[in-house]
């Protein structure tokens, strides 16, 4: 019987060494081929980067020129899409975990959201065409591909918030109710500064998410051209995804423009780790001023 039990032991570990290490090789291919992706782009579109390229216009049918139009437009509709996104899915939250709770309303909602989670963005986009720019009158438009955005990220927002306020610990919010506070009261000032820093990790999800978006946008807002920029909310703006898929599949010399291309791809790369990193920063400063404070 020692013997018996001594082998499974010795079984038992190797088994585990071996789901280890099958682990460790799946994170090493993750991590090996996004490294690939983006020694890639620097190489290819490292020479294409100048001050002229990012700070210009694009010109002569696009194979000259920059990009400063399709930063600006991205920028503009992932920042704008998290202002709409991003108070809208905390309030859900807010509802789904502290009023809702385990309701059958609440296990439909969760479900629902985690459905829109696995829908292709292809199909928030044609949404947004026929809604926000057909039924809506808003034609293409900045406010239209901000829209479409925000509802592709809440469930995102949704779901992070929610799994934010359920790591707030119970008694924070049984001290403030034995104190006199109200449910709102606690909420506001106990629950929602505790869980802020976890909800800015769905904020940046989604505003990563909303920055690479091509099919989202292209029957929304991104235009391939508009010499007059953004006039205002209801214009049509130029966005870095669309304007690299128009490169690449409908440009007037696709091989003039190949190194734009690639330029246009690390910038875009570049410009979601920047906003990532920002988000970060902001998330860990108030992780470590204490989300109770005020």
């Amino acid at each position: 019987m020692p013997r018996m039990s001594g082998e499974r032991v010795r079984l038992r570990t190797l088994r585990g060494v071996f789901i280890i290490g099958l682990l460790r090789l799946a994170a090493g291919i993750n991590v090996a081929a996004l490294l690939g992706v983006c020694l890639f782009l620097f190489w290819r579109g490292l020479p294409a980067i100048s001050w002229e390229f990012l700070l210009e216009g694009p010109r002569n049918s696009m194979t000259e020129g920059g990009i400063w139009p399709c930063i600006v437009g991205t920028l503009l509709l992932a920042f704008s899409s998290l202002l709409l996104s991003f108070p809208l899915g905390v309030a859900s939250a807010v509802y789904l975990h502290e009023y809702a709770g385990a309701s059958p309303l609440a296990r439909y909602i969760r479900l629902g959201v985690n459905n829109l989670a696995g829908v292709p963005s292809i199909v928030f986009g044609l949404f947004g065409m026929s809604f926000f720019v057909i039924t809506c009158g808003l034609g293409l438009s900045l406010l239209s591909g901000a829209l479409t955005l925000a509802v592709l990220t809440l469930p995102v927002i949704i779901s992070t918030a929610e799994e934010a306020l359920r790591q707030v610990p119970r008694a924070f919010r049984e001290a403030s109710l034995a104190l006199g506070a109200t449910q709102s009261q606690t909420i506001a000032r106990v629950a929602l500064p505790a869980a802020l820093p976890g909800m800015l990790t769905g904020a940046i999800l989604g505003l990563a998410r909303a920055s690479g978006e091509t099919a989202a946008i292209m029957f929304t807002a991104a235009v391939f051209f508009t010499p007059s920029g953004v006039s205002s909310i209801f214009s049509p703006v130029m966005a870095l995804p669309n304007h690299i898929y128009v490169l690449s599949t409908a440009g007037v010399d696709m091989e003039k423009t190949l190194p734009l291309q690639y330029g246009a791809a690390l910038s875009l790369l570049l410009l979601a780790l920047g906003m990532n990193l920002a988000a970060i920063i902001l998330r860990d400063r108030l992780q470590r001023g204490g989300g109770l404070r005020g």
